[in-house]
């Protein structure tokens, strides 16, 4: 997976399109692990984070979801909070180890504005 990761959603987001759900596993329960209950759970994680939240699974489905494997789940529409790859949104100048007396105003989903200020 290449470039920048913003967020677990994301990451997430991004595996499940590129159909590697399983590369999220740790390889230290993997083998201890149902792999794909596993996946199906992380499913289940992203149907509930779908950006139209009329889209979401109620709360009495999700407990059919987790308890009765037999149930065949949707495909999940795109998250909420994914950030996509936008040109531009770049936050250069932001390196932590650099003291500066200057404010940077990023915003990546255009939805929240942040004012980053140096200590």
């Amino acid at each position: 997976m290449d470039g920048l990761v913003n967020n677990l959603v994301t990451y997430v987001w991004r595996l499940w399109e590129n159909k590697s759900l399983p590369d999220l596993v740790d390889p230290g329960i993997k083998e201890d692990s149902n792999i794909d209950e596993v996946v199906r759970y992380i499913h289940i994680g992203l149907l509930c984070v779908q950006g139209n939240p009329a889209d979401r699974p109620k709360m009495s489905t999700i407990q059919q979801m987790l308890t009765t494997s037999s149930i065949s789940l949707p495909v999940p529409l795109p998250p909420g909070f994914f950030f996509g790859n936008r040109p531009g949104t770049t936050m250069s100048g932001l390196d932590p180890s650099q003291s500066s007396s200057k404010s940077y105003t990023c915003s990546v989903d255009e939805a929240t504005i942040t004012d980053v200020n140096p200590r």
